[in-house]
């Protein structure tokens, strides 16, 4: 067993679940709340629910890959799912400090919690 990759499925999971939690409360109810046109508002709540689907598919694929590690394959997904969390995190950072607000990298703080479950994964991936 992979010991990494576990600890990367375990807080990716961590992670799904604050999103799902409090990505609703925080994001999703104003969402659709707000005065923003019925299709853009559709949009964006179909794509939450498309990054709620793949954190839990990213963290249930961790913890499959820590559980069958030794596969030819475990490092190339593995490689993978890091990139795709350093490109969430990328994401947030660079919208978070095209603004400017006071304290930016406090404001849309999700990078904090996706990019350990990169590094995780790609300390699991070497």
């Amino acid at each position: 067993m992979n010991g990494w990759l576990l600890a990367a499925g375990i807080t990716a999971l961590g992670v799904a679940a604050v999103h799902v939690v409090g990505g609703h409360r925080d994001v999703v109810r104003p969402l659709l709340s707000c005065g923003l046109a019925d299709e853009p508002k559709r949009v964006l709540h179909a794509v939450w629910h498309m990054v709620s689907a793949d954190l839990v598919l990213s963290g249930l694929a961790l913890l499959y890959l820590a559980l069958t590690n030794g596969t030819a394959e475990t490092g190339l997904v593995a490689w993978f799912v890091a990139a795709h969390f350093i490109a969430y995190s990328a994401a947030f950072l660079a919208v978070t400090l095209s603004v400017d607000w006071p304290r930016p990298l406090l404001r849309l703080p999700q990078w904090i919690l996706l990019l350990p479950v990169a590094a995780l994964t790609a300390a699991g991936a070497v």
